[in-house]
């Protein structure tokens, strides 16, 4: 029978690079940002790495197909580099991959790093649609704020919801994001923003405004894991420890049939459900001290608090009025700024998330640091709100 992983994989070291526009560099460059830092903060040498696990999601316009540009990049240790993806989700693949490594013994210390470089493509958003066997069955989708903006159709129409009620709770998740991503250096957008400029900003897609969508961005992030055995020998104090790590994937069903509304995210509660039992955890609302969800458009991270049960269904919208998800609220999210500010490199995003809450953890957030946090939790989404891949990572103190 499984018995989870919690607690058998302790963080020993992470980076992030800068996010923005990062035309001074290459993604190259960008993981040896990231992995520097990493491996600093671990205090080891990059000969005692095992094994790696990189994610990147379009890998003609980046870097290349399989492992060797991370090999390479590095100069790891001959070692073995496998590449994930996993659409936008991919980058807690990679921190999966590494943490099942490590907690199944087959590794000592793994590396998951993450990277994409999305601003040299000239798009706007995302690339354009670059084939794949999924296609065929995702094609007449439409376009990513298109599909969002269908959520929070159905999210309105199933909570009776007061159209200029939800525009008021998407835009207060906009400025708290912004708020928080003014105290980030590494942060992509760091300018405040009042509910009067996400309210009247240009449509996108009704009701989703300028300041409802995140942006496109260049980015890295790496973390290193061991095990807490292994950590305290290298006299590591204040572990971080992974409690669980799930994944859920789409199998059709929201798009097939008629069992589900199109108000939530169905792979989000199967994989918070399964983090909190591996967890341990039984009251979300009052164990969790912080989370970072992904917030690709505002509607989805008020819709994502309601499926991680931290709110409760049709009740994100007060919660979100009344500042319970603010810096100064009772969950704090997207304390970094998200990624409404930090933007979306597919690759690196689920791993940057990891790394506020890590920061977090150790009490080394400086302005952005919280009040003793104990438990943080990460959610990378994928895909659409029809079709995709939801992961949530818990992480807290050791024991």
């Amino acid at each position: 029978m499984a018995r989870g992983i919690k607690d058998k994989v302790a963080i020993l070291g992470m980076g992030c690079s800068k996010f923005g526009e990062r035309w001074d560099c290459g993604a190259e460059e960008l993981m040896v940002e990231a992995f520097s830092e990493a491996i600093d903060d671990a205090g080891i040498d990059v000969s005692e790495i095992d094994a790696a696990w990189f994610s990147t999601h379009y890998e003609e316009i980046n870097v290349g197909k399989g492992g060797l540009p991370l090999s390479i990049a590095l100069r790891l240790p001959n070692i073995a580099v496998t590449r994930v993806e996993n659409f936008c989700a991919s980058g807690s693949e990679a921190f999966r991959g590494a943490v099942y490594a490590v907690a199944s013994g087959a590794c000592d210390i793994a590396l998951a790093l993450g990277v994409e470089k999305l601003k040299d493509t000239g798009y706007g958003g995302l690339p354009g649609n670059l084939g794949g066997t999924l296609t065929p069955q995702w094609s007449a989708n439409g376009s990513a704020p298109g599909n969002f903006a269908q959520l929070a159709s159905a999210y309105r129409a199933k909570h009776k919801v007061n159209r200029d009620d939800l525009k008021r709770a998407i835009a207060h998740v906009s400025v708290k994001s912004h708020a928080n991503g003014v105290k980030n250096p590494k942060a992509h957008l760091r300018k405040a923003i009042t509910e009067d400029d996400a309210l009247n900003a240009p449509m996108v897609a009704e009701p989703l405004g300028l300041f409802d969508c995140c942006g496109v961005s260049d980015g890295a992030a790496a973390a290193l894991v061991t095990t807490p055995e292994i950590a305290k020998r290298l006299g590591k104090h204040n572990l971080v420890t992974v409690k669980a790590l799930q994944l859920a994937l789409s199998n059709g069903s929201e798009s097939g049939y008629n069992s589900w509304d199109g108000s939530y995210f169905h792979t989000t509660r199967i994989a918070a459900a399964k983090a909190y039992k591996e967890a341990g955890i039984e009251k979300p609302r009052q164990q969790v001290s912080m989370f970072e969800c992904h917030d690709c458009f505002s509607i989805t991270e008020l819709v994502t608090m309601e499926d991680l049960q931290l709110s409760p269904e049709g009740g994100a919208i007060e919660d979100v009025m009344d500042g319970f998800y603010d810096a100064s609220g009772q969950i704090p999210c997207q304390i970094d700024g998200g990624l409404k500010c930090f933007g979306h490199p597919i690759g690196a995003s689920g791993i940057r998330m990891l790394y506020e809450m890590y920061l977090q953890l150790q009490g080394r957030a400086g302005d952005r640091q919280l009040a003793n946090p104990s438990v943080g939790m990460t959610h990378n989404l994928g895909g659409s709100p029809m079709s995709n891949v939801a992961a949530v990572c818990i992480v807290g103190a050791y024991g």
